[in-house]
């Protein structure tokens, strides 16, 4: 075989299905840092008070950049009413999440949140079309069952911690349908818009929700609420990102490496020692993720020699994005 000429070779390419493995990864962990903060202004201040100077301050963070690309008339978008009806929903589940989150420790509210992959799965399938090939539905379920070794015990004690859990798997269904919502938008929308309405949308239904028991900030909590605007409306993006580069029921089982993140900040900002379930359960998860991302990759086709006129095999292929 004659070694490649120069020129001819190519880098390899991140597999498409990758592409959007690897934003719902980034995705992951930047919810989890926002989360971690989060919990830290909503144990000092009202929640719902919390839930608006979050939005609020992600939709400040994209002002500069809404400004400078034309004003608000370039990011008008095409379908409105699905926009309203997000913010809607998105600010119901918000609502359930807000409540529980001073209460909870940080890993069970993201391996709570890992119950709405299987509203998604089952929305995708029914709603959506998408193909539910068996690899995902096993991948989900055994996700799933970390979930499970992970809450069991705590669910299972006395005490009146077991409803503020409860309150957080009824957000679970809310948000799945949101981010049923956003797969739907993507058809017609870029992600920068779908994340700019997303906090405008909800900063004005928190608004009366916050005035309710408003509390003065201190400037500590005015910089984190900042940090946590900057956070959002990243996190937002790169999972918006990643429904356009892959199917939405293929991106969910990243969501539970979530759990790892959850538990590492859990121990450094509040001192949350990881039980033995939590840990026996984020291997189970992470198993399931790492085989479903190796599934996902597409069979390596064969190598084709160029051809005499000098083409190269890379112009033989179907383009890709």
């Amino acid at each position: 075989m004659n070694a490649p000429q120069p020129g001819q070779s190519q880098p390899p390419r991140i597999p498409v299905a990758y592409h959007g493995l690897l934003w719902a990864a980034a995705a992951g962990l930047v919810f989890s840092v926002l989360n971690a903060i989060m919990r830290v202004l909503a144990q000092q201040l009202d929640p719902m008070q919390t839930q608006f100077l979050r939005y609020l301050f992600g939709l400040l963070v994209m002002l500069p950049l809404v400004m400078r690309s034309g004003g608000l008339a370039a990011w008008r978008p095409q379908r409105i009413s699905g926009h309203l009806w997000r913010g809607v929903v998105h600010t119901l589940g918000l609502v359930l999440w807000f409540l529980a989150l001073p209460h909870i420790p940080l890993a069970d509210t993201t391996a709570i949140g890992f119950t709405a992959p299987l509203f998604i799965l089952l929305g995708a399938w029914l709603w959506l079309r998408e193909p539910m090939r068996w690899e995902r539905w096993v991948a989900t379920v055994a996700g799933f069952a970390g979930v499970l070794i992970v809450l069991g015990p705590r669910l299972g004690e006395s005490g009146g911690g077991g409803g503020y859990h409860l309150l957080m798997l009824a957000s679970a269904p809310v948000f799945a349908a949101s981010f049923l919502m956003t797969k739907v938008l993507t058809r017609t929308e870029s992600a920068g818009v779908i994340v700019l309405w997303q906090a405008l949308t909800v900063t004005l239904l928190s608004l009366p929700l916050a005035l309710w028991d408003w509390q003065a900030p201190n400037l500590w909590q005015w910089l984190g609420f900042a940090l946590c605007g900057a956070l959002g409306s990243g996190g937002h993006y790169c999972l918006t990102r990643s429904f356009h580069a892959a199917d939405i029921s293929a991106t969910q089982s990243v969501k539970f490496l979530d759990l790892l993140w959850a538990a590492a900040l859990g121990w450094l900002m509040f001192a949350d020692i990881p039980s033995q379930s939590t840990l026996i359960g984020g291997v189970v998860i992470s198993v399931a993720t790492l085989w479903l991302a190796r599934r996902e990759r597409p069979p390596t086709l064969p190598a084709v020699k160029a051809p005499a006129s000098g083409a190269s095999a890379e112009d033989q292929r179907p383009g890709s994005g």
